[in-house]
């Protein structure tokens, strides 16, 4: 069984779920073929933002492409969802794929929003070079006025500088702060870990009106964040067909998220599935397990689990193991898309099957009784505020690019910078969560400590000069503006992948296999500390 597609029957409208701001009207339908020409159920692709926020040291301008991405598919929400209070539906959104030169579809998903937070969607911008992806980002709720920041300076941060405090203890980074007109050096430190809740560290997002601060905040651990649904490929045909809508029932497994994860910071994404190999790892995906070993970013997943499986010795090597077993193996490498996954069960054992399955189908996953997403029935009143959100969602992309639409910052801001945060005042996100104290039991995020006071000794240095943001070479992507030409086989043109490298075919193979840098332990070199160890007065950046 694959998503369910239809056509229009009826002049009746319903919901539109889009991510674009796209106002075209979804008709009651009939469903027709689900194993339709054209359309391509993926057990591998990005995973949707709202569902793991990408942290990178020193945030960089999105991708750039040379077309605009097609009219979002019209999407409707699955007629189940996962039990809980402030589970909300959150639309899908166009991806670029350099490796099929082409776009995909990455689905909505159910999402426990995290307490506290408002999520602010991505999107594609209009840029001189074709269109720029704009990332999303959680925020906090009850934040109205958005300031628009100069870029940070280059991250000081390398990991520990002290020793841990003991074994349930877990690094969290340091972050440049805005204050009183310059950035100053807030220390990273160590804190209690947690089972059911990763910490995502303060961190900032790029967007063309000016560095965006994402205090530090609790997220639910991935088991506990919802249902995310298969990302989809639809051929041009389907694309142009009027009235085509889309409903997704292909769950893929969380388990996932842990044993085939990668992260690709020039994409602003975290990745799932086949992943591996030189050509992979050329082109910019890290493996889960090495990501902050090369001093990039932070993954408050891996943190989560490197804790708690702090016990156990040879954890990490087992992780690097089993990547270099599928990177030089490809019959170790899980399938690609729903239907090689069916054609692998069939010729496998009952006991091996468990291990190449990516996704199953959401009824199946209803019907199970050790599930661990238990699952209920949509019922008429909440589809109703499902529609009603997917307009707002809309008018709120449109609010937020409108809102960004302005001449972009000049790069290298130093210690003292004239420009100063631009503050513009924003409305509240229609997926926002209640504020913290009214979360009870196993719902309430663990209170925050407060962090350290910024260290004024350590002087901000401007990062790397290159090309102004937003038309940095490395991340322009050049494709063919003939939209006929993405269906044609070998008749499209070859763009370039990251880093000047050819794109990701199989017409290109690597010249040779490469491993993943293994990771680090947590545990640091006593060098000489950042910073003091007094309270920050206002403790927002500490969990």
């Amino acid at each position: 069984m694959s998503p369910v597609y239809t056509r229009w029957s009826l002049l009746v409208t319903l919901a539109v779920f889009g991510s674009t701001g796209s106002n075209r009207p979804v008709a009651a339908q009939e469903p027709v073929a689900e194993n339709i020409d054209g359309v391509e159920v993926l057990t591998r692709g990005p995973l949707h933002e709202a569902f793991a926020e990408t942290v990178l040291f020193d945030p960089e301008p999105g991708i750039v492409i040379s077309q605009a991405p097609p009219e979002p598919i019209e999407e409707v929400a699955p007629a189940q969802r996962p039990e809980g209070p402030d589970v909300a539906w959150i639309p899908g959104y166009w991806s670029w794929d350099d490796e099929r030169n082409d776009f995909l579809w990455i689905s909505g998903i159910w999402r426990a929003l995290p307490p506290g937070r408002q999520w602010i969607p991505g999107y594609w911008s209009p840029v001189e070079q074709g269109s720029q992806w704009i990332s999303g980002y959680w925020a906090d709720a009850a934040v109205s006025e958005i300031e628009y920041l100069p870029e940070p300076p280059a991250t000081v941060e390398a990991g520990p500088n002290i020793e841990s405090p003991s074994a349930d203890h877990v690094w969290l980074p340091g972050c440049w702060i805005w204050q009183q007109n310059r950035y100053a050096w807030q220390p990273g430190y160590w804190a209690p870990g947690n089972q059911n809740w990763d910490w995502v560290p303060a961190h900032y997002v790029w967007t063309p009106g000016g560095y965006v601060f994402v205090d530090g905040y609790y997220d639910y651990s991935v088991r506990r964040r919802g249902v995310v649904f298969a990302p989809v490929y639809f051929n041009q045909g389907i694309r142009n067909q009027r009235g085509y809508s889309y409903s997704p029932s292909t769950v893929i497994n969380s388990s996932v998220f842990i044993s085939h994860l990668f992260l690709r910071p020039s994409h602003g994404h975290y990745y799932f599935g086949d992943y591996y190999g030189s050509k992979y790892a050329d082109a910019g995906y890290s493996p889960w397990f090495s990501y902050q070993s090369n001093k990039r970013g932070y993954d408050p997943i891996y943190v989560n689990q490197r804790w708690q499986h702090r016990d156990e010795g040879g954890w990490e090597q087992r992780a690097q193991t089993n990547y270099e077993n599928r990177r030089d193996n490809e019959n170790a490498r899980p399938p690609r898309n729903w239907a090689a996954q069916a054609a692998l069960a069939s010729q496998v054992e009952a006991s091996q099957r468990k291990n190449m399955s990516m996704a199953s189908q959401l009824d199946e996953m209803a019907k199970r009784k050790n599930a661990r997403v238990r699952l209920q029935q949509v019922d008429d009143a909440e589809r109703q505020s499902y529609s009603q959100r997917g307009h707002d969602y809309r008018k709120y992309l449109q609010q937020r690019q409108q809102l960004e639409a302005n001449p972009q910052r000049s790069r290298g801001a130093g210690p003292d910078d004239s420009q100063g945060p631009e503050r513009r005042t924003f409305s509240k996100s229609p997926y926002a969560a209640p504020p913290i104290d009214q979360f009870r039991g196993d719902l309430a995020p663990p209170q925050r400590h407060e962090a350290r006071q910024p260290d004024l000794r350590v002087q901000p240095q401007p990062r790397t000069k290159g090309n102004a943001p937003g038309t940095r070479a490395e991340n322009v992507r050049r494709v063919p503006n003939d939209a006929s030409n993405r269906d044609a086989g070998n008749t499209r043109a070859k763009p370039k992948g990251d880093n000047g490298k050819q794109p990701l075919t199989d017409n290109n193979p690597p010249k040779r296999e490469r491993g993943g840098e293994g990771a680090k332990s947590q545990g640091g070199k006593k060098d000489k500390p950042q910073g003091k160890t007094e309270k920050q007065a206002k403790g927002k950046d500490a969990p």
